[in-house]
């Protein structure tokens, strides 16, 4: 009698895509509430996306393999027992204006949407994902062809099957790059060669490599991650500044406890949850390292949700965010790092578990380097990076006047985008990082 709708969920504030991995359920499959309809990626995390309703699955509107923006209806689901095997009624079609745009891609390449290149009326500042940035490296698409190019997706976005339309336009002949704006209105025909001949210069033979190499094909969210450092770099100028800190009472204080800490709460005491509780003192004095940029607005986050790199058995890295990270203890942190630790190395981390982060937090030590330069994970504007912990012989300051003693030190450095972190607010909050892991009271208890 109803008929829900499923849609593509939103898998965090820089996710404007999902793709599909595969469908565990096709029309005319019974479902139950929260069970599982179909496997979706993002360059954060893989999850599954659980039905919202208990019926039949009437309509699949999507292909595996195909990206497809978030908030767009994926399947339909009829809650009427006696109509399972019923298909939607086609006269909603007409009524839904996003279904012409995201149907499957099996559109043909004659649209005529392409023979008039308009620009789109967002002033030049739209948000292009990276897979859209990636097609268009790849077949020789300028910034301002991009821009000119309808977008059928939310808020006029570009989506991939716009810029494949548009590659297929160009090399039929259809649209005139921007690189050559002289009208030739007496020579249609020679224009139309010149674009032609475009993706002859684009279309390289297959490179050859010489000596003895191995060539292996990157998998798919390595290349989601190389398109989201490639993005952060080009959005925002950054930064890094570099500290240094005594973390011998830290590291002291942590040998003696951690057994008793296991013991008494089934979990291992490590190093990232003082790291954690050190940056959110912090961030409360220093609220403008928590925020992020939409435009020339800056959206200060009143929530502190702290994100951990962590490294995936694959090589690749994933960043479980711990939200709230204020209002939990020494032990509430503790189980939160290791619980999201843990889904992740498992691939069993959940949409949510990835969404909303604010400031993130890379140890670099864990690999045995001194120091990195983090690349900021977006839309944040400031990523920490702790380095390993090392014994050093220092100059410490006693009543008795200075002399050297053998500490263990740690290097600290921070990424930040200087469009809204300058250096003396960057260099400050750094600084005050260190000193609290420095001023560590090693007769606390947990």
């Amino acid at each position: 009698m109803a008929i829900v709708e499923l849609v593509m969920p939103k898998m965090g504030e820089s996710i404007m895509e999902a793709t599909i991995l595969r469908w565990h359920k096709k029309a005319g499959d019974h479902v139950k509430v929260d069970e599982t309809v179909l496997e979706i990626a993002t360059d954060k995390v893989d999850s599954e996306v659980p039905s919202i309703a208990e019926g039949t699955i009437s309509e699949v509107l999507f292909k595996e393999n195909d990206v497809v923006p978030v908030g767009t209806v994926i399947a339909r689901i009829n809650t009427n027992a006696d109509a399972a095997a019923t298909p939607a009624p086609v006269p909603e079609t007409p009524a839904a204006a996003s279904e012409p745009r995201f149907t499957a891609a099996a559109v043909p390449s004659a649209a005529p949407v392409a023979a008039a290149p308009a620009a789109p009326a967002a002033g030049g500042a739209r948000f292009y994902s990276p897979l859209v940035l990636t097609i268009a490296q790849q077949e020789g698409v300028s910034f301002a062809d991009l821009e000119r190019i309808p977008g059928s997706g939310s808020d006029g976005r570009v989506t991939k099957k716009d810029i494949l339309q548009y590659v297929a336009d160009r090399k039929e002949g259809k649209v005139v790059p921007d690189v050559t704006p002289v009208a030739e209105p007496a020579a249609p025909a020679a224009a139309a060669a010149a674009v032609r001949s475009t993706p002859a210069v684009t279309t390289v033979a297959s490179p050859t490599y010489n000596g003895n190499v191995e060539i292996v094909e990157m998998d798919r969210m390595r290349k989601l991650i190389a398109n989201h450092m490639v993005m952060s770099k080009q959005t925002s100028p950054h930064v890094t500044s570099f500290a240094e800190a005594d973390v011998t009472n830290m590291v002291k204080w942590r040998d003696r406890m951690k057994g008793e800490f296991e013991k008494r709460e089934g979990e291992k005491l490590t190093f990232t949850p003082l790291f954690i509780e050190a940056i959110v003192k912090c961030i409360k004095r220093f609220p403008l390292i928590n925020c992020s940029l939409d435009g020339d607005k800056i959206i200060i986050k009143k929530d502190i949700n702290i994100g951990m790199a962590t490294a995936l058995p694959s090589g690749n890295l994933i960043v479980p965010v711990i939200k709230n990270a204020d209002m939990l203890n020494l032990t509430g942190l503790s189980k939160q790092v290791n619980g999201l630790a843990n889904a992740a190395r498992q691939n069993k981390l959940k949409p949510e578990d990835t969404q909303a982060g604010t400031f993130t937090l890379t140890n670099v030590g864990t690999f045995g380097s001194l120091m990195g330069t983090p690349i900021i994970n977006q839309p944040q504007v400031a990523i920490l990076a702790v380095g390993a912990i090392k014994k050093r012989p220092v100059v410490i300051e006693t009543e008795l006047g200075d002399s050297i003693a053998i500490r263990h030190m740690m290097y600290l450095s921070m990424s930040y985008d200087h469009r809204i972190v300058d250096g003396s607010l960057g260099a400050t909050f750094l600084t005050a990082v260190a000193q609290e892991l420095e001023n560590f009271d090693p007769k606390r208890t947990v």
